[in-house]
């Protein structure tokens, strides 16, 4: 197995590899491709996670430019898209191009974002920056660009008030063609195949079609979701808006702060349920819950107001357990007695093969909670995996064998995991 420095170069070489800083029509921009030829546009929580990797190496310099880069088009009202077209302009996929607002097409031109978001991991990076950094000035110039960005999303896709933030498209969870989607999509084969690819293509012609008028788009329920993966990140961040004010002297923390508490509490009101012991993704104007056992069902364990009782309901049925997820190579992002379950390579990703995200974000809340030698489990299976197969995009969960995009960065967190793992031996 490869040794922590090894991997440590070699996360290195890849994020220099695949990053650019160049000026394009007034912009400055500096950013990291998660991989050159698949993914080459600069991605929302991509470089969220390059950020984390670039903290851990101490580079907050160039950690900065990415956050400056990713905000550099914000609009007035808060909103930043899920990509950002700077280099390449065409989108690569008939689905990207249905991804933009209708007036924004004729714009391809010339530096523009889509039309949806991902997971809203930004105020985290910030932080992590900050902290890392004490640069006031840098926190100074960030903090009303968050603001306004947490505000939009509360405004605009916090329909029901609730503090559940919906999406309107299988791809804003950053998990495409997640199998828990597949009821709503009336999509019933198991395994995926070209009908699902087109059930998904309809989502977003249908937004698309109406604009992305986001209360045409609510009021007509095709695909309203809340996802619990997304939704956890999102208390998570609001949480640290709310460290960020306090940092900074802002009045606006405690705000932040009872929409963090608002937003877990629905969360478990509306997410778990007590015989599965499982937090399921929502759908529909009646949050009703999609009973597809995929990798988040975890997630919400992390958040404060979760009760210690239910957090190990969860984590001790399912993860430590592995009831459906015993694999070699955990985590894997569907259970294995799912129909839909998939351990190899496919263009329908995020349906059973396992992805270094989901065993970073768990590896943290188990040090934190005491469940060292289950994080350090985690944090070996990402290890053997990349001396197996490289940094890929995924991984078959059963084999180790590497699949997707290759030179793919996400697979450096490792870096963020071997730190964290030091640290908590180190009672630091």
């Amino acid at each position: 197995m490869l040794s922590d420095e090894e991997l440590k170069t070699g996360v290195r070489e890849v994020l220099y590899k695949n990053m650019i800083s160049e000026r394009k029509a007034g912009f400055n921009y500096h950013f990291t491709k998660p991989s050159p030829g698949t993914y080459p546009f600069q991605y929302f929580w991509d470089t969220c996670f390059h950020v984390f990797m670039l903290s851990a190496f101490g580079e907050e310099k160039m950690a900065k430019e990415h956050l400056r880069s990713l905000f550099a088009m914000q609009r007035p009202d808060g909103f930043v898209g899920h990509m950002n077209y700077w280099k390449r302009l065409w989108p690569a996929r008939v689905t990207d191009l249905l991804q933009l607002r209708p007036r924004d097409v004729l714009r391809l031109y010339k530096p523009h974002m889509s039309a949806l978001v991902q997971p809203p991991i930004v105020a985290q990076a910030v932080l992590r920056v900050y902290r890392d950094s004490k640069d006031e000035a840098f926190l100074t110039e960030m903090l009303p660009k968050l603001k306004k960005f947490y505000r939009w999303l509360a405004e605009n896709r916090d329909f029901e008030g609730e503090g559940l933030l919906s999406i309107i498209s299988p791809f804003e969870s950053g998990m495409d063609w997640k199998a828990s989607y597949d009821p709503l999509l009336r999509f019933d084969r198991g395994k995926a195949g070209p009908l699902l690819f087109w059930k998904v293509l309809q989502v977003d012609a249908h937004n698309f079609l109406k604009g992305y008028n986001l209360r045409r788009i609510y009021e007509s329920n095709k695909f309203i979701v809340k996802d619990a993966a997304l939704n956890t990140i999102y208390a998570q961040n609001l949480e640290a808006m709310a460290d960020l004010c306090r940092l900074a002297g802002d009045e606006d923390g405690p705000g932040f702060m009872d929409q963090a508490r608002q937003t877990e509490q629905s969360i478990l009101r509306h997410m778990y349920d007590e015989r599965d012991a499982v937090f399921y993704d929502l759908y529909g104007h009646q949050f009703k819950k999609l009973r597809v056992r995929t990798g988040t069902i975890f997630f919400p364990v992390v958040l404060k107001s979760v009760p210690e009782e239910v957090c190990r309901q969860v984590l001790e049925r399912h993860l430590l357990q592995k009831d459906g997820f015993h694999v070699p190579y955990p985590v894997p992002s569907l259970a294995i007695d799912e129909p839909a379950f998939n351990p190899d390579g496919s263009l329908y990703i995020w349906r059973g093969p396992t992805w270094v995200v989901f065993n970073w974000f768990m590896q943290g809340y188990l040090l934190e909670k005491g469940y060292r030698q289950e994080a350090q489990e985690l944090l070996l299976s990402v290890k053997r995996l990349i001396t197996q197969s490289g940094f890929r995009e995924y991984y078959n969960p059963f084999t180790g064998e590497g699949h997707g995009a290759e030179e793919f960065t996400w697979s450096g967190l490792v870096v963020d995991m071997i730190n964290r793992q030091q640290e908590g031996e180190d009672g630091t």
